[in-house]
């Protein structure tokens, strides 16, 4: 299970931008909205297979890793429903980690964090810092998903200028 929540940033702290960060390339096989998704994930020289289903706070997910032949052959199948980003990860005290996506592409302008918890409870007793926006966990629209389909949303107050 994975318990996690998420929130857009506008203006992220300059020495959290300026870190290292690291590319991640996600596509998605199969987007099923709340019942789930199927996506391949490059990162760091490594390739995944993922699966989540649910939606909210607490969902499943199953990863396996993949070969590169095994990635370069489902790739195209992503066409038209990925997204582009760089990870940074901060320390969020008590043990936590801040994962400070940055998007590219199209999605270009857009932050956001997610920290990833033990249990529900300790998800929900987390005060997040004071440069956190708005809480979007559970949103559909600000899921990676959601982004890969149909870009940020139309008309939204949080699109980057």
């Amino acid at each position: 299970m994975e318990v996690e929540r998420k929130w857009l940033v506008g203006r992220p702290p300059a020495d959290a931008i300026s870190s290292a960060g690291e590319e991640i390339d996600q596509g998605y096989l199969a987007a099923c909205g709340e019942h789930g998704e199927v996506r391949l994930r490059r990162r760091a020289g490594r390739r995944f297979l993922t699966t989540k289903h649910g939606r909210g706070l607490v969902r499943a997910e199953f990863e396996v890793e993949l070969t590169d032949e095994q990635f370069e052959t489902l790739w195209p199948a992503t066409e038209g429903r990925r997204v582009q980003k760089t990870r940074r990860l901060l320390d969020a005290g008590g043990g936590r980690t801040i994962e400070l996506d940055e998007y590219a592409g199209a999605l270009s302008g857009l932050f956001t964090a997610e920290v990833e918890f033990p249990d529900a409870e300790s998800a929900r007793a987390f005060a997040p810092p004071s440069w956190f926006g708005r809480e979007v966990t559970g949103e559909d629209a600000y899921g990676n998903q959601q982004l890969a389909l149909d870009g940020l949303p139309v008309g939204s107050a949080d699109r980057p200028t």
